[in-house]
């Protein structure tokens, strides 16, 4: 799976979410959400728990823990940016090298420094660097920017730092077109090839680094950060996969933990199949609150006042279908048209904030009733960050990378998709099967996964806050609740309302709880819950 950030924290200011990263498929999303582990493939799923490392720095890495950042101006008015090094291999340092892009915005004051406060928005795929300048650097609240140096790092394999590539431009293209719900042996033979392809282009373009890209290692990247900030304790906020990211560091450097602020929480206890299928009904849970608020306004395509959450999913399917078999003209440079796959993409990717919910409906009306798709277009887009040049990010690229090292594969063939089929679609009718086929993809990827399903306790850390929001499409609640259970100090928050991830949302409550953590190190009562008002 992927998780995607929400909108405004993207790069550009999107009108999507994008961060949290959501997956990465062939005109779908949905990979295998990672959980990474260094524990025995051996173990049972979810019985083993993420081990420390030892306290001790080995004298093979004291090079890099030593480093510090050679500042430089970013481009950007207020920022810094830097490169470290970091060991390609951790067991193995003399294999040679990375570089890890960072930036910073130093603290503005008034008030005593605290020290570092790192942010990462999710993914896995998502630029920190971007979220850091464009969102994190001038949105987070004046009185926490006040007191933090701001400070992101890219994850290896990321954007600026060593990034994973794949297939770019034409061909990403047509990987993002591609049909994820084959209705023959046809139609699935060209899902597996276009699986085939990507994952061939990435084995040969990235090579040595695919085996590199684990959940695990990036979170020991972030420890030389840290290091290298001069802070004795790591200050972070993570949204989506990225606490994810953040609770492996609190696992391997429970002692290291600072102030950790996880927000739309994963649980990692879970293989790739329940991870998928959980996040499918929590589509179904957000697509079911976007039904009931669209047919209250006058310009929902999908139904008028009465029609019933089913009914409107059934409508929608049924565009699907229609796409499906008959693509519409989107006034795409590119000549693509809307078929199902980006359609799909399209309104999922509206899922992630409910502020993009007119969007959707005025996106809906002029693909249905004027068959003109540039609407959903423009949506799923955003989604795969795809340049009105035909350019992409590497954010699906870096998606499948780490997720299909972090879990073995949801699915090893497509008979075992045909039989998951059914599970998925009770899940969500809408979204069952196409988010069922997706999940095929780490099935033939070139290298094979070094992570498992386990437990993160961090025995030891100082408290640390984890935050669920209670309608979330990508990071379902019960995830949530089941990392705070895992961790020996979490604190749960909870967020009634809907959209993904909570901290930035609108909610009073949620933002003085959180800021007055980071601030004051005090986290929330036991068992707070917040609303959106």
């Amino acid at each position: 799976m992927y998780t995607r950030r929400r909108p405004g924290s993207s790069r550009a200011h999107r009108s999507l979410r994008a961060y949290g990263t959501l997956f990465a498929v062939a005109g779908l999303l949905v990979s295998a959400c990672s959980a990474g582990s260094s524990t025995s493939s051996a173990s049972p799923a979810g019985s083993v728990a993420l081990r420390a490392l030892p306290e001790a720095t080995p004298s093979a890495l004291a090079p890099y823990y030593a480093q510090r950042a050679n500042w430089r101006d970013c481009g950007v008015a207020g920022f810094e940016c830097g490169t470290l090094k970091a060991p390609l291999d951790y067991a193995e340092p003399a294999k040679g090298d990375i570089k890890l892009a960072v930036a910073r915005k130093k603290a503005t004051g008034p008030g005593k420094r605290i020290g570092s406060l790192l942010v990462n928005p999710g993914g896995p795929g998502g630029s920190a660097v971007d979220y850091l300048q464009s969102y994190a650097g001038i949105g987070y609240p004046a009185k926490v920017r006040a007191r933090y140096d701001m400070v992101a790092v890219d994850p290896r394999g990321v954007a600026r730092s060593a990034p994973v590539e794949c297939l770019t431009g034409r061909r990403m293209d047509a990987y993002t077109q591609t049909d994820t719900t084959p209705d023959n042996a046809r139609e699935t033979s060209e899902l597996i090839d276009a699986y085939k392809e990507f994952a061939e282009a990435c084995g040969q373009r990235s090579g040595n680094l695919l085996r590199h890209v684990s959940t695990v290692e990036a979170a020991r990247d972030m420890d030389l950060v840290r290091a290298a900030l001069g802070d004795e304790k790591l200050t972070y906020v993570g949204a989506s996969y990225g606490t994810f990211l953040g609770a492996t560091y609190a696992g391997l450097y429970p002692e290291r933990v600072g102030r950790l602020v996880l927000d739309g929480a994963m649980d990692p206890s879970l293989p790739a199949r329940k991870l998928n299928r959980d996040q499918t009904a929590g589509f179904d849970t957000a697509f079911r609150s976007f039904a009931k608020d669209c047919v209250t306004e006058s310009d929902c395509p999908l139904g008028g006042k009465g029609t019933s959450p089913e009914q409107v999913g059934k409508n929608l399917k049924a565009f699907f279908q229609q796409l499906d078999s008959d693509p519409i003209d989107a006034g795409d440079a590119d000549g693509r048209k809307l078929g199902e796959a980006l359609a799909t993409t399209g309104v999922i990717a509206a899922m992630y904030d409910e502020g993009a919910w007119p969007q959707l409906r005025e996106a809906l009306t002029t693909a249905m009733q004027d068959k003109d798709g540039a609407g959903l277009l423009v949506l799923s887009d955003s989604y795969y960050e795809r340049e009105a040049d035909g350019t992409y990010a590497n954010l699906m690229s870096a998606n499948a990378a780490v997720n299909c090292l972090d879990l073995p594969a949801a699915f090893a063939s497509p008979e075992e998709v045909e039989k998951g089929v059914p599970d998925f679609e009770k899940a969500s009718p809408v979204f069952g099967r196409g988010l069922a086929w997706a999940s095929l993809n780490c099935a033939y990827w070139p290298v094979k996964p070094t992570g498992e399903p386990h437990r993160i306790e961090a025995k030891g850390a100082a408290p640390i806050v984890v935050v669920g929001t209670v309608r979330d499409p990508a990071t379902p609640y019960p995830w949530a609740q089941a990392l705070a259970t895992q961790l020996s100090s979490g604190a749960l928050l909870t967020y009634d309302g809907d959209g993904h991830t909570a901290y930035g949302r609108g909610s009073a409550c949620i933002d003085s709880a959180i800021n007055e953590y980071l601030l004051e190190g005090t986290p929330p009562q036991k068992g707070k819950r917040c609303s959106a008002t």
